[in-house]
């Protein structure tokens, strides 16, 4: 085959520009100039002011991938059912409740996108030993306090005659962080009870900040999971974010990776009794030790055909029976029907410490 066996063929243009490389006879190693790096890389001096792309963009990347975490979404689906009727007794309003987002970033991009006026309650999960952030916003706290207070009800009536001017500057108030706090509480505890399908957890409330600064429970590069929950009370409410570090779900991290625990989060009872049932057609073989002895290494490799091995004289003909190198029973040897036969004389326990204990049958 030789080159005139293709015809000539005309290709389209790359629509990408790529740096040429010389053939063998020409120019060789020809070093990329800073336009070519520029577009390979995705950055230039001119646009180092903006957000940046290609590689810049990857490691910026205010998202971050993690495994996924089936068992937790349903977590936070039994979150938002409790939820939903334990607000709804805790302000004596009608109350909906839904989980707009779920997803994992990093948690300094995440307290850069907060606002200054959120709450933030900082919970320790006392089994895991790790922290966690409840974030309320001031449209949520504006509500939740008008509601305790009376004042929602007086608003739907005049809502029209006198629009309500707030001041979004100023900063929360002793009352309206002493009105929030219980209700920081009745989360923590639903939240609780909602883990309580899959392990034991207890998280109790540290402290209530004002400022983010404050409630720094990571560092900002590491992932966090962030669940945000949207409360609406007759047109009115808020948003409320769960922050969970991964570090904090490392110890449940093999159970939240299952996809499916069954409907009561249960065992299986019918593998359960299945398994059990098998147990005991299982077939094991039970050792009749004679004898044992003693002995060194250098003795044992020097065995050959011929040479003798001297037991001591067993009084009594007793053996004893072992299953899995572990000692069951003491037996006597004898005959029965033309075969060589044990009888069992006494049975052998271990105890919890790992001794043996005897128990006679004669």
């Amino acid at each position: 085959m030789n080159d005139d066996d293709f015809p000539d063929t005309q290709f389209p243009a790359a629509s990408i520009a790529m740096p040429s490389f010389a053939d063998d006879g020409g120019e060789a190693g020809r070093i990329l100039n800073q336009e070519e790096i520029d577009s390979l890389f995705g950055g230039s001096p001119e646009d180092a002011s903006q957000s940046g792309s290609g590689l810049e963009r990857l490691i910026g990347a205010p998202y971050v991938s993690y495994e996924r975490l089936p068992m937790l979404e349903v977590v936070f689906d039994r979150l938002v059912r409790i939820l939903t009727t334990s607000m709804r007794n805790f302000t004596s309003d009608n109350v909906d409740l839904s989980m707009d987002r779920l997803n994992s970033q990093r948690f300094g991009d995440y307290l850069e996108s907060v606002s200054d006026r959120a709450m933030f309650a900082v919970f320790k999960a006392e089994e895991w030993d790790n922290y966690g952030l409840l974030v309320l916003n001031s449209s949520l706290i504006y509500t939740v306090v008008d509601a305790l207070l009376g004042g929602h009800t007086r608003l739907q009536a005049n809502a029209v005659a006198t629009p309500r001017v707030r001041q979004d500057s100023r900063s929360h108030t002793t009352i309206e962080r002493a009105l929030i706090e219980p209700l920081i509480e009745i989360v923590l505890n639903n939240l609780a009870e909602s883990f309580s399908p899959l392990c034991a957890v207890n998280f109790r409330f540290e402290r209530l900040e004002l400022s983010s600064r404050f409630a720094a429970i990571s560092r900002a590069a590491n992932g966090v999971v962030m669940a945000r929950f949207s409360v609406d009370m007759a047109g009115r409410g808020g948003d409320m974010d769960l922050i969970l570090p991964h570090a904090t779900l490392e110890p449940v991290r093999e159970t939240l990776l299952q996809q499916f625990m069954g409907e009561k989060f249960g065992h299986d009872e019918i593998w359960e009794s299945h398994l059990a049932r098998e147990l005991w057609q299982t077939e094991v073989t039970l050792d009749a030790i004679l004898e044992e002895q003693t002995m060194n290494l250098q003795d044992i490799i020097s065995l050959s055909p011929g040479d003798q091995l001297v037991f001591r004289p067993n009084s009594g003909g007793r053996v004893q029976l072992r299953c899995g190198g572990t000692p069951m029973f003491t037996a006597k040897v004898g005959r029965a029907h033309g075969h060589v036969a044990v009888r069992i004389e006494e049975t052998t326990r271990r105890t919890a410490s790992g001794n043996s204990r005897t128990t006679s049958y004669s």
